[in-house]
Order: C-alpha cells, then sequence, then structure tokens
C-alpha cells in the first residue's frame, strides 16, 4: 500500500515535479464539480436557447391559431345545424348527410394541426378504402389522446367515411373544445369502472337502436382496452396471469361488453360478409347490418406516442406515425360470448406480435403467403385544407354579422 505525500513535504514537491516530466501524461487537475456541470449545463442552455425561443413561440401561435379556429369553426357549425332544423323535419337523411359533410370538415381541421407540424402517417396491411361504403367496425389499440388526431387524418381521404362514423370515447372527451360537436353527430361517450359497466352498456345499447340507422352512420371507433396502455398494462398483466392468459407489454388484453353489443344491435343474422354491390338481387330497401371487423393497430416509433398536447402545439420533432389494417368479414367473427372473447383475445395477441417486429425492424411483418410488406403514405391536400379553414373563417365572419345586425336591431 503507497502512502500519499502530505502537502508541503519535500516528498509532496519530487511528487509534483514527477508528474511534470516530459513524456508522461497525466490529466489536468480537475476543477470542483459543481462548477463545472453548471458551465456545462449554462453553454448548452445559451446554445439551445433560440432553438427553445423558437419552439415556445411556434407553440403559442399554433395555440392562438387552434383557438381562433375552434371559435369559428365550431360555432358556425352550430349556427348552420340550427338553422337547418326544419329540413331535419322535412328530410332527417338529407339533413344528418349535410351534418356529416361539416363534421367531417371538423376532423379535417384537426388533422391539419399535425399535418403541418409535421405529423403524418404511413399505411400497412389491408387497404380498407375497398370497403368505404360497407359498415365496419374498427378495433384499436389505445396509447394515448393523439390515437384519435391519427384516425381523423388517416380517415379523411376514404370517402364519406369520417361523414358518417360514429365514435365510442371515454366520457372525458365530452367536456373537451370537441365535445359539443361530438354530442350533436352522435358520438357515444362511455364512462369507466366497475359500478358504471351494465349501465353503460345499456345506454350504448339504446344509442346504438336510436341514432346509427337513423343517422345513416356506417363506421364505428371502438378501443376495446378501455384506457391508455400506460394506465391498464399492469392490472391486464395481473389479469392474464390469474386466469393463465397471454403476458402483453405492447397492448393489454380486450374488454368485451362493448364489442359484444355493437355487434348484437348490428349484425344483420342474414349477413354473409361480402362487399358492397357484389349481389344486385338483395334488397336495397333493408339495412345490409355490420359486414366488415377491421383490426387497426397503431405504432409510433420507438413506442413514444403522441398526445393531444403535442399534436396542438407541435412542440415534438416531425414524426411517422405507422397505421396497419386487418379486415375481417363479420362471417368469421363468433357472437357467442365465450368465442367471441377467445377471438378478440387472438386479435390483440396479433397486435402485440405486429408490435413486437415493428419496434424491432421499424416496418410491420408482411402478410401471410407475401415475402415484403407494402406501405402506403397517407396525404392530405393543401388545397382542400385551405379551402376548408377558408370556409371556416368566411362563415364565422358571416354569422359574426348576421348577430350584430340583430342585435343593434333589437337594441
Amino acid at each position: 500500500m503507497t502512502a500519499t505525500p502530505r502537502p508541503g513535504t519535500h516528498a509532496a514537491a519530487a511528487a509534483a515535479a514527477h508528474s511534470r516530466a516530459p513524456g508522461r501524461r497525466f490529466p489536468a487537475p480537475l476543477a470542483p464539480k459543481g462548477r463545472t456541470d453548471s458551465n456545462v449545463r449554462m453553454a448548452v442552455t445559451l446554445e439551445e436557447a433560440p432553438w427553445l425561443g423558437w419552439i415556445l413561440v411556434k407553440a403559442l401561435m399554433r395555440f392562438a391559431f387552434m383557438v381562433a379556429n375552434n371559435l369559428v369553426a365550431i360555432s358556425s357549425y352550430i349556427c348552420y345545424l340550427i338553422v337547418l332544423q326544419p329540413l331535419r323535419v322535412l328530410d332527417s337523411k338529407r339533413f344528418w348527410y349535410i351534418e356529416g359533410i361539416m363534421y367531417k370538415w371538423l376532423l379535417g381541421m384537426v388533422a391539419s394541426w399535425g399535418w403541418y407540424a409535421g405529423y403524418t402517417v404511413v399505411e400497412w396491411g389491408d387497404d380498407i378504402k375497398t370497403i368505404t361504403n360497407d359498415e365496419a367496425v374498427m378495433l384499436v389499440n389505445h396509447q394515448a389522446t393523439g390515437d384519435v388526431c391519427t384516425l381523423m387524418m388517416c380517415l379523411q381521404d376514404k370517402e364519406l367515411v369520417v361523414a358518417q362514423m360514429m365514435w365510442l370515447m371515454d366520457h372525458i372527451f365530452k367536456y373537451t373544445n370537441f365535445g359539443i360537436v361530438s354530442l350533436i353527430h352522435g358520438d357515444f361517450f362511455i364512462r369507466q369502472g366497475k359500478s358504471h359497466r351494465e349501465q353503460q352498456l345499456l345506454l350504448l345499447k339504446k344509442h346504438l337502436e336510436k341514432n346509427y340507422r337513423s343517422r345513416d352512420r356506417k363506421w364505428i371507433v371502438l378501443f376495446p382496452e378501455g384506457g391508455f396502455l400506460r394506465k391498464r398494462r399492469e392490472t391486464s398483466q395481473t389479469f392474464a396471469k390469474k386466469n393463465n392468459l397471454p403476458f402483453l407489454t405492447h397492448v393489454t388484453l380486450p374488454r368485451i361488453g362493448a364489442t359484444k353489443i355493437i355487434l348484437n344491435v348490428l349484425v344483420a343474422r342474414q349477413e354473409n360478409g361480402s362487399p358492397a354491390g357484389g349481389d344486385a338481387r338483395e334488397f336495397d330497401s333493408k339495412p345490409k347490418g355490420l359486414q366488415w371487423i377491421i383490426d387497426t393497430t397503431i405504432a409510433y416509433p420507438k413506442a413514444e406516442p403522441i398526445d393531444i398536447q403535442t399534436w396542438i402545439l407541435g412542440y415534438r420533432k416531425p414524426t411517422v406515425t405507422h397505421v396497419h389494417y386487418r379486415i375481417f368479414p363479420i362471417k368469421d367473427v363468433p357472437l357467442e360470448t365465450d368465442e367471441l372473447s377467445d377471438w378478440l383475445y387472438q386479435r390483440f395477441i396479433e397486435k402485440e406480435d405486429l408490435l413486437s417486429h415493428f419496434y424491432e425492424t421499424g416496418a410491420f411483418p408482411p402478410p401471410k403467403g407475401h415475402k415484403e410488406a407494402v406501405s402506403r403514405e397517407m396525404t392530405l391536400s393543401n388545397t382542400w385544407i385551405f379551402l376548408i379553414q377558408s370556409f371556416a373563417f368566411l362563415s364565422g365572419y358571416m354569422w359574426y354579422n348576421i348577430f350584430q345586425y340583430f342585435y343593434h336591431c333589437l337594441f
């Protein structure tokens, strides 16, 4: 064991001289740790200051535009529908068609916020454009609030799907800026929790019977997991362990209640899942019923989902969200509770495999029988976005002048 020379002694001086001898390299004495870290942090902060400042300014500008966009668009949507109430009495189908078009435009505006921030979508798997005229249910994995915005974007180019779509969302969305629009459109807000489950399923059944056919709805978006991945994963894994079910990491075990209600209410028993227009002898006067289940899997790079705040403020770097579709004809979906549970569990086990493959390779695996997976980049038309945004602001200006005129007439 070597003793350390005491400061001020001849041995210490000799050691210092030896350390400065030519040909020998020793690290320079370290500055106090606190001082070094502080200097580094200050340097990094000074270098990043312009970039952080620009991000903050851009976020504030985007937020201001979003507020103005909501004020004019949502207010105009409500005013138009109030004026069109006589049409609802005379021709309900035409009324809900017009409402659906405006609803699609509103969702297109939300999609544009992410589009201009560089949050784009690439689609994989089956091409769902081939079934846009049929009735279908989308079963989607749920990671964050941005999942809804992602679907709003990637369904914009699927003809009138968005206009004729019904969403099943957590009741908390009722209290957002878009809540009043969803209530008018006929979306369903479901309250989570065991104490509410039976009542909510009964309300869902009544809601579908009252609003789905009468408003000419075609597609339903459902998140069977019943909550965000980060909130439900631990509970789901505990349940899986107790019931000898697969241990899932990237998704959670789905809940069957809402899916079973939807199938029981909307599936026409004689339906065989054939595409629309397949048999001219079918009775057009009768609804075909639900024909397809679209198993939809959303994947974010590095498993980092986008939330609604990021979508609005745009402070995250541009990123590509990947959406995988797999279409199942309704004839292949069992309706009995136990069989349906097994079928639904199997879909989410497949989602787990899809996401594992994606996080390892950056791409979804090819379909069975194919050597390569083909992706399709989803795009929005800048011209179309400009037109609907212009229509929203012009409508807002028009309604403002109308209310101002009546105000001066009355007062």
